[in-house]
């Protein structure tokens, strides 16, 4: 039969080796918090740096180029993202944007983006979060010769571009 002592010294042994074991769970709480900080970090630091030659240097330009203008224009230029700005015909209201996937592959759904212009944005069933096609071939349906990227819509939309 055991004591009330035995019993406060296993009780005891237990806290103590609780006691012990706490911080090393605590570091290695730490340590995966932070593995998951820098890698959210650097996979968010991969952005597009250009567009692809099929786009055009400023999305929202009523002057864009064409293909073979695009081919001529150093990716240099854009810096670390390619800036734009879109007007949405629905709301009335021009978005900033930039590039973050381009080209992307012709699968799922796509929206309509012609001359800078669409007709959907934010807050909109039409809008799809930026999955942008632009009709290079002018025949009014998705095939591979289009041009396919992702540029979301930053909100606020304002009045003036």
């Amino acid at each position: 039969m055991r004591s009330a002592r035995d019993e406060k010294l296993e009780h005891w042994n237990v806290k103590e080796a609780v006691m012990k074991i706490v911080p090393a769970i605590r570091t290695v709480a730490r340590v995966i918090l932070y593995c998951v900080i820098c890698g959210a970090a650097i996979g968010c630091a991969n952005q597009a740096t250009a567009p692809s030659n099929s786009m055009s240097p400023a999305i929202g330009s009523p002057n864009a180029t064409s293909p073979a203008q695009s081919a001529d224009i150093s990716p240099a230029r854009f810096g670390d993202r390619t800036p734009g700005t879109i007007f949405v015909t629905g709301q009335g209201l021009y978005y900033d944007t930039f590039v973050v996937t381009d080209p992307l592959p012709m699968k799922g759904r796509f929206q309509l983006l012609t001359k800078g212009q669409t007709e959907f944005g934010p807050g909109e069933p039409g809008y799809l979060g930026g999955r942008w096609w632009e009709d290079l071939n002018g025949n009014g349906v998705q095939d591979p010769t289009d041009h396919y990227f992702l540029c979301p819509l930053l909100p606020p939309g304002r009045p003036t571009p």
